[in-house]
């Protein structure tokens, strides 16, 4: 009877263990799929350039810009991309040069601590405390002003953006920050996305021209790096990377980074790098697809990418430029908004990790 019971009573532990093994792997599946699976739409814009004391009539074209990112989930894709309503955004990348003067006095006051007052009012951070109705991600560029501690007139966007980022991620928005607080990368469904603000390098280089105090990186590529080992891995999924120069050969920074950069990134499945800096076009860059996102006065990008696709269109600004009595180019909106510069890129689902290709030749535009 003894023996018969025991037995019983083993048999019920071993059920259950069973049951409890297989609910883990249930969950496990589940979340597995669920990192995986995507369905992310979002809005990219660059060159604010805000403005105090003076053109302060490009912060209003501004504002135009930010009031149809508002409204563009009541906004079809144009028909070359299907035509099917626009999903609501799940934020807006801004990729540098917010504000037009970060480390400057005019007549006796702080024009970088104006303008950025006035994108602060405008963006908001969380999409709940400024115009814009989704969380926003800036980070800086040329024009935005030194390090903090290196500032002449007391005010500094970087020290700004660092208790920013902090607010961020008290508020779940990004889940991880570089440790002098200026980079960062977040996750929306299974896409990975890190901010590297000016240029994702180290140090200046020493053959860069410009000044090396306003134009240091600060350990953008080695945060990358570590973020894309330990956040990324060997799972294959889709990266997005955010910066403010541009790949084109600029000289504002050195081929020699742009190559690091090329060779710290090739392991992984990086489906789009967006900047800012250099107006507004879609390339190829060493096999990468590479989006310029122009000015924010002008218009922004709206991206989606899933599984399986990423689709992206410019939403600008239809104006009209003429010759004004000046003899200079003059132009004029008359409030209507269209399409330019569309992509419709099929991608990979993630299956495992990415292998190392050869680079394929960029288009003759591309000078790297």
């Amino acid at each position: 009877m003894i023996a018969s019971r025991l037995l019983a009573l083993r048999l019920v532990c071993e059920g259950r263990c069973v049951l409890r093994v297989c609910s883990a792997l249930v969950l496990v599946v589940a979340v597995t799929c669920s990192a995986l699976s995507a369905d992310v739409t979002f809005l990219v814009t660059s060159d604010c350039h805000y403005d105090a004391l003076e053109n302060e009539d490009r912060n209003q074209r501004n504002r135009e810009t930010l009031e149809e990112m508002n409204r563009i989930s009541t906004v079809r894709w144009p028909e070359q991309l299907g035509a099917d309503p626009i999903d609501r955004p799940r934020g807006v990348l801004v990729l540098g040069d917010v504000i037009d003067d970060g480390d400057r006095l005019l007549d006796g006051k702080n024009q970088g601590a104006l303008q950025w007052k006035y994108f602060v009012a405008d963006f908001g951070l969380d999409g709940t405390d400024g115009l814009l109705k989704y969380p926003v991600f800036e980070g800086w560029g040329n024009h935005d002003g030194p390090p903090p501690g290196r500032q002449r007139h007391g005010f500094s966007m970087q020290a700004e953006l660092r208790s920013r980022n902090q607010l961020r991620r008290q508020k779940g928005l990004i889940q991880n920050v570089s440790a002098n607080g200026l980079h960062y990368s977040w996750d929306w469904d299974g896409v990975h996305f890190v901010q590297l603000n000016l240029y994702p390098a180290d140090k200046p280089h020493p053959e860069v021209k410009y000044s090396p105090v306003y134009h240091d990186p600060q350990g953008a590529l080695s945060f990358l790096r570590e973020d894309l080992q330990q956040h990324v891995g060997r799972s294959g999924r889709p990266v997005v990377l955010a910066h403010h120069y541009d790949l084109q050969g600029t000289d504002w920074w050195h081929d020699q980074q742009r190559h690091e950069y090329r060779q710290a990134v090739k392991p992984y499945n990086v489906v789009a790098v967006f900047h800012g800096h250099t107006g507004t076009d879609v390339y190829r860059w060493k096999d990468l697809d590479v989006i310029n996102t122009g000015q924010t006065e002008n218009g922004f990008f709206v991206v989606q990418i899933t599984d399986n696709r990423m689709r992206l269109g410019y939403r600008c600004k239809l104006q009209k430029v003429a010759k004004g009595p000046d003899g200079k180019p003059q132009r004029t909106w008359d409030g209507s908004w269209g399409w330019r510069l569309l992509l419709d890129r099929r991608l990979q689902a993630a299956a495992g990790p990415k292998q190392a290709a050869t680079d394929n030749p960029a288009p003759a535009r591309s000078k790297n």
